[in-house]
């Protein structure tokens, strides 16, 4: 029997099918990391105020660290698909053991730095005399989960290269109800109080790393794929690190410099901040598994010589973009009667928030078209450009934010700031987009 035409409605679909199987499992897996922080909160916050306090603190200090390597999943990813569009399974495997092996690297640096200097870090965060304590311990037992959480991170960009996320939604389960029980019987079971807690993270950390390296081997001993650290393959993973540290940093930068404006506003306005920012957040995970889904569709497309496809694809996953923020949109929109309550009951912030979110809403087509080109970037390789374009974006960002206390208009001005933010990084990231030069096709690149 003849194969149907290769018609543009039977292209979007075979497109719409491979972001869908690829994408709502990512989207999964993204949602059940910062359960992890949530569980413990819960936990820990039965024990008492100092206690939750220091555990908020050292939780902030692990999650910058680990969010500064989120490298390891964006790169390896792009690497591993490239191969496996060249149809060569061995070398995309073995690429994805020097991701491994230089996450391992960079754990045990992270855990010989942080552990002697956990009290300064904790004091530089502002902890309070009873809460310090709490929060050093917490800090210097977690931080042993440092290099079980980075190998968690380049093993799934493995995964994701190999154009599998179900296996990271099904690790990420598994990790998130060994860590709840964890959680319980060490804490209130074996009474070790917020260290339980901490070693319950390690523990569940360590037997969701264990289980990545599983599935990575199998695949490499299944086929004859070398498992030993190659010298070579770890720079050259690290060299394409660099930019996209750039790119993190820049970005976790906005971020911080959007939070101290805030603090600058008043009470008011940093608490409807941090209610918005959580939102816009939550939403940014629904986009980032398209981004995600982008990764591998377009490093596998690259890597097969199938230019064509590849500029398929992007096309598409920006409609999916599109479409997908005009309906998280709305739905922020419509929805806002539900989801304030459960924050605050104080009119005030309530009237902080309100033309914040409507901003926050009106934005979120931008916000996808925006996560969607990162993503094809990325899957592209191309870190240089996306590190170039932050710090652009950054530089545009910051005076335009730093300006809002001097020029009034107060938290909504502040989100418009955000918006002009994205609005620059959709130009930087359309203008390289639509020039074609992040079409290098080939096994690498």
């Amino acid at each position: 029997m003849n194969k149907a035409p290769a018609t543009p409605k039977n292209s979007r679909r075979r497109h719409d099918r491979e972001i869908f199987a690829l994408a709502v499992p990512a989207f999964g897996a993204l949602v059940a990391e910062p359960l992890f922080v949530m569980v413990d909160s819960a936990v820990v916050g039965h024990l008492g105020t100092p206690q939750l306090a220091g555990l908020g603190i050292a939780a902030a200090l692990l999650m910058t660290a680990v969010s500064v390597f989120v490298f390891l999943a964006y790169a390896t990813t792009a690497a591993v698909a490239r191969r496996v569009g060249a149809g060569d399974l061995p070398a995309a495997i073995r690429q994805g053991m020097d991701g491994i092996w230089l996450a391992l690297l960079l754990g045990a640096a992270v855990v010989a730095v942080v552990m002697p200097i956990a009290p300064w870090l904790v004091d530089v965060f502002g902890a309070s005399d009873t809460a310090a304590p709490y929060a050093i311990t917490y800090l210097r037992i977690s931080v042993l989960g440092i290099p079980a959480m980075l190998v968690v991170l380049a093993a799934t960009g493995v995964l994701r290269g190999l154009q599998d996320t179900r296996t990271p939604l099904y690790v990420a389960i598994g990790g998130f109800t060994a860590n709840a029980i964890l959680n319980v019987t060490l804490v209130y079971g074996a009474g070790l109080g917020i260290a339980g807690s901490a070693w319950g993270t390690v523990i569940a950390q360590a037997a969701m790393a264990a289980a990545y390296l599983f599935v990575v081997i199998r695949g490499a001993q299944q086929h004859g794929a070398s498992l030993r650290p190659d010298a070579a393959g770890i720079r050259a993973s690290a060299r394409a690190g660099v930019p996209l540290l750039i790119r993190t940093l820049s970005l976790r930068a906005v971020l911080m410099i959007a939070t101290a404006v805030a603090a600058r506003l008043g009470d008011v306005d940093i608490a409807a901040h941090q209610i918005v920012l959580s939102l816009w957040s939550l939403t940014a995970f629904a986009l980032d598994a398209i981004a995600i889904a982008g990764q591998a569709i377009i490093g596998r497309y690259l890597g097969a010589n199938d230019e064509k496809g590849a500029r398929e694809a992007c096309r598409r996953m920006v409609e999916w973009g599109i479409g997908c923020g005009i309906a998280l949109g709305v739905l922020i929109v419509l929805a806002r009667p539900l989801f304030i309550p459960l924050f605050t009951s104080d009119p005030s912030v309530e009237d902080a928030l309100l033309p914040a979110l409507l901003v926050v809403a009106v934005s979120q087509p931008i916000a996808g078209v925006v996560f969607v080109l990162d993503g094809v970037l990325m899957g592209a390789g191309d870190g240089r450009y996306l590190a170039w374009a932050m710090l652009v974006t950054l530089a545009i960002f910051a005076p335009a934010a730093l300006l809002v206390p001097t020029l009034g208009g107060g938290l909504t001005a502040l989100w418009w700031a955000m918006t002009l933010m994205m609005a620059v990084r959709l130009i930087t990231l359309w203008v390289r987009t639509r020039s074609g030069r992040w079409i290098i096709t080939g096994a690498t690149r």
